[in-house]
């Protein structure tokens, strides 16, 4: 049955903003005339460009409990700071049962995160990032903590006036070191071939250079040899 309502989820999910479903629940309400079933669902919805919203809909069947959770989290949406293609800091939250730490990585590492975290983190774009959960098990519980997390990052960067670099920052800046490299790789092959020419003259000079004699020491007289003697 979750497998359906995943495949409902996507197929319904309009081009701005991609929607997850995160748990489905089963709940009665007992009343006069009996027991009354219906579902609860918690829904994430973010446009994976820094917002992100997290909602639970209530209904008695599964796709106006989508819905619910949906309009939910479009209202509750935040703006998350991101600092490149990660969060700008560490940081450790603890929102009732649920415990989470998240702390940012280098580029190209990835979304290291479990599932609830996953999903909240993937959902407001952010693409490198480590994770850990400390507290509870609960997928609901992670993933309120995980929104609360980023809800304190958006108000610590707003209090302390924290400048953050932009993905397309980010990617002039590699692209600048790439020419660098490019550039020094070229010298280096030019410079190569310069130096084997230069040590290739050398012996072949020194082979035409003359091999230079010792001097012939000039011979004493006779004379000065004797009056050495005496």
């Amino acid at each position: 049955m979750s497998h359906d309502v995943k495949t409902l989820a996507q197929s319904q999910t309009p081009s701005e903003f991609e929607e997850k479903v995160i748990q489905i629940s089963r709940v009665s309400k007992k009343t006069k005339g009996g027991n009354k079933m219906g579902f609860s669902i918690l829904m994430v919805v973010g446009d994976r460009k820094g917002r992100v919203g997290v909602g639970l809909g209530k209904a008695k069947d599964v796709l106006a409990a989508m819905r619910k959770g949906v309009k939910r989290a479009k209202k509750k949406m935040i703006t998350v700071p991101l600092d490149g293609t990660t969060i700008p800091f560490s940081i450790s939250v603890k929102q009732g049962a649920g415990r989470v730490m998240l702390k940012p990585a280098p580029k190209g590492s990835g979304v290291i995160a479990g599932g609830p975290v996953r999903a909240v983190v993937e959902a407001a774009g952010v693409r490198d990032i480590s994770s850990k959960i400390l507290g509870t098990n609960n997928k609901a519980s992670n993933v309120y903590a995980t929104f609360e997390a980023l809800k304190q990052i958006e108000k610590i960067v707003k209090l302390k006036g924290i400048k953050l670099k932009s993905i397309a920052e980010l990617e002039a800046q590699e692209a600048k070191k790439l020419e660098e490299l490019q550039a020094q790789a070229k010298a280096a092959k030019t410079t190569k071939p310069a130096t084997a020419e230069k040590k290739a003259e050398q012996p072949a000079a020194k082979a035409a250079k003359p091999a230079k004699k010792p001097a012939a020491k000039p011979a004493k007289p006779k004379a000065e040899k004797k009056e050495a003697a005496a």
